[in-house]
C-alpha cells in the first residue's frame, strides 16, 4: 500500500467520473459548441452570482489571465509574500502583464485592509500604479489556512475606494467553504473575478475556471487563446467537473477531519518542534533542529509514505479524496514507530 501525501492534485479519476467523462456529450468548444462544457461554465457562473466563466487546463493559467484583465503593463498587483502568483508561476506576472507584485508581510499568507491601505501607491506620475489586489484561499504555503470573510469584505471596500481590481486564487477555496460554512455567493458579490479549482479537493483529472463579470471578462476568451489554452473536445474533463461539484464537495469535511487527527499524532511525538494550525487539509510540520530531514523522509518512504520537505526542516502533507480510511489507519500507526 502507497500512501502519498504529497499533495492532493495526485487523485486520479474515480469509477463513477470516469463513467461520466466517457458519457459526456462533446463538441469543438473554439467553436464554443461543446454542449458538456457550456454547461459547466454556465453552472459556475450561477453559483458564484457572475455573468461568466471560462474553463482553463491549469489554475495557474486561469490566475494570469485574470491579473492580465485587471492590469496593464508597469502597474502593482498587491499580494501576500507567499501567495502562489508571486511564488510559484515562473514569474508569470511580470512575463505576460509586465506588472510587478508589491508583497505584503501577512500572516500564514492572509493580510488586513489597513495593510492593504499603507501598500497602495501614491497617485505621483513617477510612481508604479496599484491596479490589482489579489487573495489566496485557502494559503497553500500559510498550510490551509482560511480567511477571516469579514477581512474580505473589508479589503472590497478598500479596493472599490481606490477603483481596485480584486481577484481571488480560490485553488482550495472548496475547502475553505466547506470548513466555515460559507457560500460561492458571499463569495462572488466580494471578489471582480475568481479561479476555482477542480483537480485538487474535487478529484478530477484537470481544470481550473475563471468566473466573473461581463465587462472584466469581455477579452478572457482571447488571451486563454493567446496563452495557448483553448481546447476542442474538452467536454470529457467538464463532465469530470459537473460529476465533482455533485459529488465531491461536502466529502471534504473528511479530509479536513483526518488532517486534524494526524496533526494531533505529530504534536505528540517527541522529535516534531512544532504543528502548525490545521484547518483543512494541509499539515505543516517542523522537525527539532537535531533531525535530519532527509533521514526522516527516507524513514517515511520505507514504509511507503510519500510526503513532501519544504527545506529548513519543515514538512508538508496534504489529504485528500484518494487517502482512504485504511491508509489513514496505517499511517497514524507507522508514525508511532519512527
Amino acid at each position: 500500500m502507497i500512501i502519498d501525501l504529497r499533495s492532493d492534485t495526485v487523485t486520479k479519476p474515480s469509477k463513477g467520473m470516469l463513467d461520466a467523462m466517457m458519457s459526456a456529450q462533446v463538441g469543438d468548444d473554439v467553436f464554443r459548441e461543446d454542449a458538456t462544457m457550456n454547461v459547466l461554465e454556465e453552472r459556475l457562473a450561477k453559483m458564484f452570482g457572475k455573468e461568466k466563466a471560462l474553463f482553463f487546463p491549469s489554475g495557474s493559467m486561469a490566475n494570469q489571465v485574470a491579473i492580465k484583465l485587471h492590469t496593464n503593463p508597469g502597474e502593482q498587483v498587491i499580494c501576500d509574500k507567499y501567495a502562489h502568483i508571486y511564488n510559484y508561476e515562473v514569474g508569470g506576472v511580470a512575463f505576460h502583464s509586465g506588472a510587478s507584485c508589491k508583497l505584503l508581510d501577512g500572516n500564514r499568507g492572509m493580510f488586513t485592509a489597513e495593510q492593504v491601505k499603507e501598500a497602495i501607491s501614491p497617485s505621483e506620475y513617477y510612481y508604479s500604479q496599484t491596479s490589482l489586489v489579489e487573495v489566496e484561499n485557502t494559503t497553500n504555503k500559510g498550510g490551509g489556512a482560511c480567511w477571516n470573510f469579514a477581512e474580505i469584505e473589508k479589503i472590497k471596500a478598500v479596493c472599490k475606494t481606490n477603483d481596485l481590481g480584486f481577484h481571488l486564487d480560490g485553488a482550495r477555496l472548496w475547502n475553505a467553504m466547506v470548513a466555515k460554512n460559507e457560500s460561492t455567493m458571499q463569495y462572488g458579490n466580494a471578489f471582480d473575478t475568481i479561479s476555482v479549482c477542480l483537480s485538487k479537493g474535487l478529484g478530477c483529472p484537470v481544470g481550473s475556471v475563471l468566473v466573473g463579470g461581463e465587462e472584466v471578462m469581455k477579452k478572457s476568451l482571447s488571451l486563454r487563446k493567446l496563452f495557448g489554452g483553448n481546447m476542442r473536445q474538452v467536454g470529457y474533463l467538464a463532465a469530470a467537473g459537473l460529476y465533482a461539484l455533485d459529488h465531491n464537495v461536502e466529502r471534504l469535511a473528511d479530509d479536513h477531519r483526518k488532517a486534524k487527527e494526524i496533526g494531533r499524532e505529530l504534536s505528540r511525538l517527541s522529535f516534531i518542534k512544532k504543528v502548525e494550525p490545521i484547518e483543512t487539509n494541509i499539515i505543516i510540520f517542523e522537525l527539532n533542529d537535531d533531525v535530519d530531514e532527509s533521514h526522516f523522509l527516507k524513514q517515511l518512504l520505507e514504509k511507503n509514505i510519500h510526503i513532501i520537505g519544504m527545506g529548513s526542516n519543515k514538512l508538508r502533507m496534504v489529504t485528500h479524496l484518494d487517502y482512504t480510511d485504511q491508509m489513514h489507519d496505517k499511517l497514524l500507526s507507522e508514525l508511532k514507530t519512527i
